[in-house]
């Protein structure tokens, strides 16, 4: 229970500044600065914010911008303790970092890439003194080692406004060892170094991964506890955190790596022979199933670890008949997964994406399962079942409590969940909770939300679904409801309802019902407006526990179940809602 967690949550706060000066650091970068009575505290519909904090040098700040020049039907809802992105089809958000925030005189620099034509870079090369900007953020800041014997900050020229104020600032007093592609000398910056210090300029492309790479490789890094960070364009920072990880064995929590922007590319060379998608209809299964088989043989690594291997000897490595390869690899080619020939194959930049940790998840990972469950949509819904359960024939609780690395990814799911429970923290029902039950995979964010907010000097948190002690760092346990630590004030299920069925869901409320006479349910009652898959986010809930997302008329109605009633919803915002749940006869609110 004493791991450091690598970022301090801050409230998500709606608002609203004007330009106050414009001017040109390089012929590439423009640097707007900002003010505004809503970096100090300031109340809004009756509803106190606290003043803008951005302590930490990568933090980032939403900028919310409009298709249609109407920014204020894109704005989001501000909520009293988070935001909701209410859907708005003219919405347009972009993330930068502050370069420098300076409080007394109610200023924040932003620095904008200006060659590119992106709405953010558009805003800011039209930015003149009065101009408003609204923003959101930031949600988090980094929190580095307090002991660190060098530290690698690399990126491309949109890194540059955290790198320099890092190196302004000094949140560690350890070496610094900078490198920046840039696309030409204009795009070079003075920067705050000083001695034991290295600055390494590399001339490349913007999104050049093999430059980006290869510069990495060749820095002489010392010896010592060190920590890289690292932001660029999302697929050019793949090699680089794989060389990291794999080659200088640098541990995953001593590693930062953040793509800050996406590049869209033509159809590669290799592939302009190959069939061009259909415009319209259902797309077909099949490419994302070859992916996923990729994936499970070691296919896609395999490529990554050794460029130009030939289709013989890559079958030979992942132990697959050539022939087998070779059913996977015209549509591997076709869907830009893998490029080459018989000559040697190399990664596309399909295969590149599928690299990244996220990305993977998506094809082997917890939320495939789910996909692969929806296989049994039909008949499922014909018994009223979950598709999980028709096609395994156990609920998904019931493989959660068989599986630790299935519990496990469904933690990982949860990290997101302590940037949205300041509503939580803040509500007057912690008053007089002396202890407080957990269960749920979202646990380990609420003990984060409750150090942030103050409440765990004396705060006794007991855990009902994991082994003492392994909370805090990462829970791996499975699910175990067999608390016997006797009556509590206060129990809290995070997200522990999202891979219950109704039947189990009523189960645990009975359980809790023996403990505590409170209880708040933390699930996403509607899909997250911000998320490209929001249309998605009822049929997964469907495929995991045969219910669409609960809102708090589903909770009361299972509440209503087992002797409990809604007290009050406290919203959470990006979907989140928390049921505060009490047992006995309804009283007036």
């Amino acid at each position: 229970m004493t791991a450091q967690r690598a970022f301090t949550t801050h409230p998500l706060v709606l608002r609203r500044v004007t330009v106050r000066r414009v001017t040109d650091v390089t012929s590439r970068m423009r640097r707007v600065v900002l003010g505004g009575d809503q970096l100090a505290p300031f109340t809004r519909d009756e509803t106190d914010h606290p003043a803008f904090a951005a302590p930490g040098f990568d933090d980032h700040v939403k900028l919310i911008l409009a298709s249609d020049g109407d920014v204020r039907a894109a704005l989001p809802a501000q909520l009293p303790h988070g935001i909701e992105w209410t859907p708005a089809e003219n919405r347009l958000t972009r993330d930068y970092t502050p370069r420098r925030v300076d409080t007394a005189a109610g200023e924040i620099d932003l620095d904008f890439v200006t060659h590119g034509d992106g709405p953010a870079a558009a805003w800011a090369a039209s930015a003149r003194e009065g101009d408003e900007l609204w923003f959101v953020g930031p949600k988090s800041s980094l929190r580095l080692p307090e002991r660190l014997d060098w530290i690698l900050l690399a990126g491309d020229e949109t890194a540059l406004p955290a790198i320099g104020r890092f190196l302004d600032e000094r949140p560690v007093d350890a070496p610094a060892h900078v490198l920046v592609t840039v696309p030409d000398g204009s795009a070079r910056q003075e920067l705050a170094s000083r001695e034991g210090d290295t600055v390494t300029w590399v001339v490349a492309e913007p999104g050049d991964a093999a430059a980006l790479e290869a510069a990495v490789r060749e820095l002489r890094l010392p010896e010592g506890d060190g920590y890289a960070w690292a932001a660029a364009e999302s697929r050019a920072l793949l090699p680089v955190r794989r060389y990291l990880l794999r080659e200088r064995g640098l541990p995953k929590d001593r590693l930062n790596i953040t793509g800050y922007w996406h590049r869209s590319e033509a159809v590669p060379a290799e592939a302009e022979d190959s069939p061009a998608p259909e415009a319209a209809g259902v797309p077909s299964p099949v490419p994302w199933l070859v992916a996923r088989a990729a994936l499970q043989l070691g296919l896609v690594d395999a490529v990554a670890d050794a460029p130009g291997i030939p289709p013989g000897t890559l079958a030979a490595r992942v132990g697959v008949p050539a022939a087998g390869i070779g059913v996977l690899l015209p549509l591997l080619a076709a869907h830009g997964v893998v490029v080459g020939g018989e000559d040697g194959l190399r990664l596309g930049a399909a295969g590149e994406e599928l690299l990244d940790d996220h990305e993977r998840e998506e094809y082997v990972g917890h939320e495939a399962e789910l996909l692969l469950a929806l296989t049994e949509l039909a008949p499922a819904l014909r018994e009223g079942v979950a598709p999980w359960q028709r096609a395994s024939g156990g609920t998904l609780h019931e493989a959660v409590v068989r599986d630790a690395a299935r519990y496990g990814e469904l933690v990982e799911e949860c990290e997101q969940l302590v940037f949205l429970l300041s509503g939580l923290t803040a509500d007057p029902l912690w008053a007089g909770v002396g202890t407080c039950l957990l269960t749920g995979p979202g646990s380990a964010s609420v003990v984060a939300a409750l150090d942030d907010a103050g409440h765990r000097p004396g705060l006794r948190v007991t855990e009902d679904d994991v082994p003492a002690g392994v909370l805090r760092a990462r829970v791996t346990a499975p699910e175990r409801i067999d608390w016997t630590g006797g009556p509590a004030d206060l129990a809290v299920a995070a997200k522990a309802l999202a891979h219950r069925t109704d039947e189990e869901a009523v189960a645990l409320l009975e359980r809790l019902a023996g403990w505590v006479p409170t209880a708040v349910l933390v699930e996403a009652s509607r899909p997250d407006g911000l998320s490209p898959h929001a249309a998605e986010a009822a049929l997964h809930a469907y495929a995991a526990t045969g219910a669409p997302l609960r809102d708090a008329p589903a909770i009361a109605a299972l509440a209503a179940r087992t002797g409990w009633h809604v007290r009050r919803v406290i919203p959470l915002g990006w979907g989140a809602e928390a049921t505060v749940l009490e047992r006995g006869e309804p009283t007036a609110v």
